[in-house]
């Protein structure tokens, strides 16, 4: 099985390069985030057309979140039990079980700065998840953007954030509590440098000079960890024309 995880910022104006990774990497299963569509505006068709079902949790204009599939698609859930709202509940979360795994795409929120509303909304989602993932059992994957860097060696320059979110003690905490329910951190392998950064700010050289942070995170079930194979950063995909400021991550492993 081949499955990954995309932020694509916005899926109808990434639609081209969308279908083309696609029909090119042919992932069993895509988890998308910040897809940014109205709930009946998922380009649906035209991903069927290379064979996935989709399966969306959509907002307008902000957040959403999504998961393709062609090799099933069952057991749907949008957002989950215990959610928390700013105020109300965001299209934050998305699960479905594909080929007899469990994938929960998620897109978790900012946090904006440690003394914004936002970042208390932040941690309580995540505690929130927790407790709801501490209810599944069997083969499962949570994977999206994370909006935390697990470690220092996640971003580009550590003194740089001090004092930002993404790097806080409590957000990488959170991240800690999730593996606690026994997920495994499948680290990508990168295709530049020795770092598997896979966010990159649209801001001029940050790209170029791999000024980046590893954001987009694969949580996966002991038995789909130990089945991996392969793991890598697509930093392609984040190049050329129009592209998303994050690059997908893609796992290959021995299952089903």
């Amino acid at each position: 099985m081949r499955f990954a995880t995309w932020n694509v910022n916005s899926v109808k104006a990434r639609l081209p390069r969308l279908l083309e990774w696609l029909a090119t990497s042919q992932p069993d299963v895509l988890c998308l985030q910040e897809t940014k569509v109205a709930a009946d505006a998922f380009p649906a068709a035209e991903v069927a057309e290379l064979g996935y079902e989709t399966a969306a949790h959509s907002q307008g204009r902000w957040n959403g979140v999504a998961v393709l599939s062609r090799i099933g698609l069952a057991e749907v859930r949008r957002g989950f039990d215990g959610e928390p709202g700013f105020p109300d509940p965001e299209a934050r979360a998305i699960s479905a079980t594909c080929g007899g795994v469990r994938f929960t795409s998620i897109y978790v929120p900012n946090g904006r700065t440690p003394d914004d509303p936002h970042y208390r909304y932040k941690l309580d989602w995540l505690a929130a998840l927790r407790t709801a993932l501490a209810k599944q059992s069997g083969p499962a994957v949570l994977t999206g953007d994370f909006n935390v860097a697990p470690t220092d060696a996640d971003v580009w320059d550590p003194a740089l954030f001090i004092g930002s979110t993404h790097v806080t003690p409590p957000e990488r905490d959170a991240l800690s509590n999730l593996r606690e329910l026994g997920l495994v951190d499948v680290v990508p392998r990168p295709m530049k440098g020795d770092r598997p950064y896979t966010y990159w700010d649209y801001r001029a050289g940050m790209f170029h000079q791999n000024k980046g942070m590893r954001i987009d995170l694969v949580y996966a079930s002991a038995e789909v960890a130990e089945a991996v194979r392969d793991a890598v950063v697509d930093r392609e995909a984040r190049k050329g024309k129009g592209p998303s400021d994050h690059a997908p991550v893609v796992v290959d492993a021995d299952l089903g």
